[in-house]
């Protein structure tokens, strides 16, 4: 894995030599945002450094922002398709052994869809760049919160994560190799703080199953089908 990984590094370096910034900054950020173990840091902080290097005016961050957040929102869109269908093929055929059923995740992502709330968590999520965004994307997707609000606070939230790394490596052109070292190591806590909202929303569920609200949760979601 780690081979692969330098591999992958490597290559985006590489395209940062021989594609103009803007493209780059489109493609690169969308592999960047599907292939989950490349660090999320590496692409903006490196167009960034390459603004810089090319003598572009502060204000030009804000189109690779714009246009590296609605790249990296399709790569999002993409994961949380995959674990989408994902769910519905592991639980609909193992989910008896591992006591989960398919309709129970299902009113599970329903019951956590609040409107605003999740809204303005997926957008907290997607600006804290300590945040790894594809372990977001893959847990919306398996639990389904509502699509169009989920691309919409990951549009925003992206946007804001892209202008913080593309101005560290626009300011920090000398010391790049560092910045993203340091900044890895910030994700590594990023990681635990996801796991541990994981560990919780886990605890939530068996709690609601627990008291019988998943089962009425199940009951709203068939009834709503059959209508």
């Amino acid at each position: 894995m780690a081979e692969i990984l330098a591999f992958l590094i490597d290559l985006l370096h590489r395209m940062a030599e021989f594609l103009p910034l803007p493209l780059f900054t489109v493609v690169a950020a969308f592999v960047e945002e599907v292939v989950a173990p490349i660090p999320s840091p590496l692409v903006m902080t490196l167009a960034g450094s390459l603004a810089a290097s090319a003598g572009q005016a502060l204000p030009y961050l804000l189109w690779l922002a714009l246009i590296g957040s609605l790249s990296k929102t399709f790569g999002s869109w993409v994961v949380y398709i995959i674990a989408d269908k994902a769910e519905d093929l592991v639980m609909g055929r193992l989910g008896r052994f591992m006591g989960i059923s398919h309709r129970e995740v299902e009113a599970f992502g329903r019951h956590l869809n609040k409107g605003r709330r999740d809204s303005v968590v997926i957008f907290l999520l997607r600006a804290i760049p300590i945040i790894p965004t594809a372990p977001v994307s893959l847990v919306a997707g398996l639990i389904k919160l509502e699509l169009r609000s989920y691309i919409w606070a990951t549009l925003w939230g992206t946007l804001v994560r892209s202008a913080i790394y593309l101005y560290f490596g626009y300011t920090s052109v000398g010391a790049l190799n560092a910045l993203n070292e340091g900044l890895d190591s910030l994700e590594s806590i990023g990681y635990v703080i996801l796991a541990v909202m994981l560990a919780l929303m886990i605890a939530y569920f068996y709690y609601l199953r627990s008291r019988g609200a998943g089962l009425k949760m199940v009951e709203r979601i068939t009834h709503k089908e059959d209508e």
